[in-house]
């Protein structure tokens, strides 16, 4: 009876000490396996102008699981378009070994492919332009270490031509003023040139690297007798749409009653006739989709470019002013109307 008892303590002895042993070791693991993988993005933006691609691209990640702060971290430098800071951001998220890094639009994104050449560091562009080849080749299989959402400027700008003719048929000069050495420029130029030619419009180059070259020629043209143009379109580079392009040119268009196509919903707010472009925010949204996927395995240039919808804007308040009908099918597309 007692070599009974004792062998029954001692077998409680023996797994108590397994059990205690077994719950150390699970209890260890536990520890490596609760703490969720910590993954780092730096994010290049060349203007505060893209700051909501950026906040749409945080809340898509969130929506995805990756909450900032426990699970993944955003190294966010103060935006500046100049290429020699943007490749410098692009350098020292390479030195500090991020896991993946946002580049918008166009030249961040060029100065962080350029960096991570021959880096295992994946990079998602939003926003940028594809046409002419410095980013990718092919848009279905990007390869290397890069894909994300394009800026589908040779299209929306073809459309924006399309549809200024539409509602303002005696419109017969346009004037675009372009930023000449900005990446997107030649692509929009290939898409206009031709199509204006159909449509039996004269396109009114005014090339510049400055705001004040484009200044100096609406100046001239406000001096002149005949300004010289029916109507305007904004190109999609940096002098249209900095504060002070955009102010001379909406300026000029209103002392002279001229009609402007538009971009962004803010350029039709304050006085485009309409405007077709992105929502910034959507774009950003958008670029998480090659994210998530990348952070998940797969290599981003397997991962197709993705295009972000054109929205249509309208201010039937100019379209009252200039003496405009705008027809009503462009009124049902719309998706935001300015009365």
């Amino acid at each position: 009876m007692r070599k009974s008892i004792w062998n029954r303590q001692i077998r409680q002895k023996v797994w108590a000490t397994l059990l205690g042993a077994l719950g150390l070791v699970l209890l260890l693991t536990g520890c490596r396996t609760s703490q969720p993988r910590m993954y780092r993005v730096g994010i290049i933006c060349g203007s505060e102008f893209f700051l909501p691609v950026v906040e749409g691209f945080k809340a898509k990640m969130a929506e995805y699981g990756y909450v900032e702060g426990k699970n993944i971290t955003y190294t966010i430098p103060a935006p500046d378009p100049r290429p020699a800071e943007q490749r410098r951001m692009a350098e020292e998220f390479v030195a500090s070994g991020v896991d993946l890094i946002l580049a918008v639009p166009s030249e961040p994104a060029i100065e962080a492919k350029q960096v991570t050449q021959g880096i295992d560091i994946p990079v998602v562009f939003a926003y940028a332009g594809i046409e002419d080849g410095s980013l990718i080749t092919d848009s279905r299989q990007p390869g290397g270490n890069i894909t994300g959402v394009r800026f589908p400027g040779p299209e929306q700008i073809a459309k924006r031509l399309e549809i200024l003719v539409e509602i303002v048929p005696q419109a017969r000069r346009v004037w675009i003023g372009y930023q000449r050495d900005y990446p997107n420029t030649e692509p929009a130029l290939a898409a206009l040139r031709p199509l204006a030619s159909s449509l039996n419009v004269t396109l009114v180059e005014v090339p510049a690297l400055t705001v004040e070259e484009l200044r100096a020629d609406l100046a001239a043209r406000a001096a002149a007798e005949d300004i010289g143009i029916d109507a305007i379109i904004l190109m999609p580079d940096i002098l249209n749409h900095s504060p002070e392009g955009w102010a001379e040119i909406k300026t000029f268009a209103r002392e002279h009653k001229v009609p402007i196509g538009g971009s962004f919903l803010y350029t039709v707010e304050e006085g485009a006739l309409f405007g077709n472009c992105n929502d910034l925010f959507k774009v950003g949204e958008l670029a998480a989709v090659p994210a998530d996927k990348i952070l998940r395995g797969t290599p981003a240039g397997t991962i197709p470019v993705l295009t972000p919808n054109d929205e249509l804007y309208v201010n039937l308040r100019v379209a009252q002013d200039l003496g405009i009908q705008i027809p009503d099918h462009l009124l049902a597309q719309a998706v935001q109307v300015v009365r």
